[in-house]
């Protein structure tokens, strides 16, 4: 645990005229806390919009945070990897600037807490992602982390910190992206009570344990350390996240933030289908039990099956079946495909692929997963195959709070009322089609979730894009947010 809690040195600065200008406000900004004045406060009674700590700084540890990763060339950062273990130490030491007290939980979760003069009083939670995909953008999950340590410094800065009516306590999740074992937000899950003990026993492609990286980690790893993680949902008001909206809809609308009212439900599978492997000279056609023709056809299936739902399911509510709005967003995905021996002049004996099945409704997303099951079977039986199917994640739709969203909404639009920009209309709201810490964390508490647009919807890759001022907008309506629980 040694190195989890290091002290860090401070960040570098950016180049250039934004540095000065970043480092003089940062000055200012300490000389008059010093002097016990509120920084943006006068006789007008307005607020500064603090760009060199919510964009300027901001900006820059996203930055600094993308550069930090277990691979050369490109950013890779997972469950408890070097790499992970190295940004939580950055994380912890920005909010410890921010005035947090700061620990470090049984699954390798980082915690950064408010100290109020109420401090039994319900929390809220504010939270993303600190692990990343292979050759992930920066933004994912570190915008969120960042956003919320940014606004909480302002307020520290505008001496409202210690005046919050409720604890707010700023989470970077461990592991949401599931890239290593292949099960999400093993983070968010333990905090929400809803990870399996058994869960410490899913390995790696390696054969690694979950248990075997924590306790590499020095963390106990048992049944009962779970236990330690898990929150009490009596003592948590809700859950709050920042996060890019990876898809291109708030771009189109020219709007930089919306919020989000459900995110889609998820179920992960893995297809195996094992045939008989031969020479690719000698075997005829008509003889072939080919395993990778079989998983094309299989491949095609689905998409055909996910394109063009209708084809396939009746819409009759009074009769039980689910109505067309409840397809609306269905999305399928076969993103990794292995095949054995893989030789060229082989016919493959073993392939291997996942699937990806995602709907707003649950009970239209089972129904897809039950059809492309049974299809799976019928086609494989035809062609000799023998077809396996494993489940390898489910996770429910997750419906954000009515109340919560509101208040979100109310604050970003304060929030780009105040900024120097020609916004105008009803702050856009959104359905979520990739999955989030919110989805496990709303099985603890009532959740809320804020968008930021990115460029061209692109995300999971390196070529991941947010504008500075969007960064910015979204800590400002953060911290239009947090100063709905200040003590005024």
């Amino acid at each position: 645990m040694a190195s989890l809690s290091r002290k860090l040195s401070s960040f570098s600065l950016l180049d250039g005229s934004r540095a000065l200008t970043f480092s003089v406000s940062i000055l200012l900004a300490s000389l008059l806390i010093s002097e016990g004045l509120e920084v943006g406060s006068g006789e007008d009674g307005g607020d500064e919009l603090f760009p060199a700590i919510l964009r300027d700084e901001a900006v820059s540890r996203i930055n600094q945070l993308g550069k930090i990763s277990d691979a050369d060339g490109y950013l890779e950062r997972t469950f408890l990897s070097p790499g992970s273990i190295r940004a939580t130490d950055l994380i912890m030491s920005w909010m410890q600037d921010a005035g947090l007290k700061t620990w470090v939980d049984q699954m390798g979760n980082l915690h950064g807490r408010t100290d109020t003069v109420n401090a039994t009083a319900e929390t809220l939670l504010i939270g993303s992602h600190l692990d990343t995909v292979v050759d992930a953008g920066k933004y994912d999950g570190s915008l969120g982390i960042i956003c919320a340590i940014s606004a909480l410094k302002v307020l520290r800065i505008k001496g409202k910190l210690e005046k919050l009516y409720r604890p707010v306590e700023v989470i970077a999740f461990s592991d949401e992206e599931g890239v290593r074992f292949q099960s999400t937000f093993l983070g968010s899950a333990a905090i929400a009570g809803i990870l399996p003990p058994t869960a410490l026993q899913i390995s790696d492609k390696s054969g690694i344990t979950v248990q075997d990286v924590l306790r590499e980690n020095s963390f106990e790893a048992t049944d009962e350390s779970l236990v330690w993680v898990k929150y009490n949902p009596k003592s948590v008001w809700g859950y709050v996240e920042v996060h890019i909206e990876q898809g291109p809809v708030l771009e189109t609308l020219g709007y930089p933030l919306g919020v989000v009212k459900g995110i889609a439900g998820q179920t992960r599978l893995k297809v195996e289908v094992s045939g008989a492997q031969g020479h690719a000279g000698t075997v005829p056609m008509l003889m072939r039990q080919d395993s990778m023709a079989a998983a094309a056809e299989l491949i095609v299936t689905l998409e055909t099956l996910c394109k063009y739902p209708d084809k396939l399911f009746a819409y009759d509510e009074q009769c039980g079946f689910f109505e067309k709005e409840s397809l609306a967003g269905l999305v399928c995905t076969v993103g990794e495909i292995s095949c054995w021996p893989s030789a060229s002049n082989v016919i493959p004996g073993q392939v291997n692929f996942t699937v990806d099945i995602r709907a707003i409704d649950d009970e239209a997303r089972k129904s897809v997963v039950s059809e492309f099951s049974n299809q799976v079977y019928r086609k494989c039986e035809q062609r000799m195959v023998n077809c396996t199917i494993k489940h390898k994640h489910d996770a429910e739709a997750a419906h954000c709070d009515s109340e919560l969203t509101l208040q979100l909404k109310h604050a970003t639009s304060s929030a780009l009322r105040k900024m120097p920009s020609d916004i105008h209309g009803d702050v856009p709201i959104l359905m979520s089609g990739a999955g989030h810490d919110a989805m496990a964390m709303s099985h603890l508490t009532k959740v809320g979730m804020l968008f930021v647009r990115c460029r061209g919807g692109i995300s999971h890759s390196p070529e991941e894009s947010v504008l500075d001022d969007d960064v910015w907008a979204a800590g400002l309506a953060l911290l239009q947010f947090l100063d709905q629980h200040v003590n005024q």
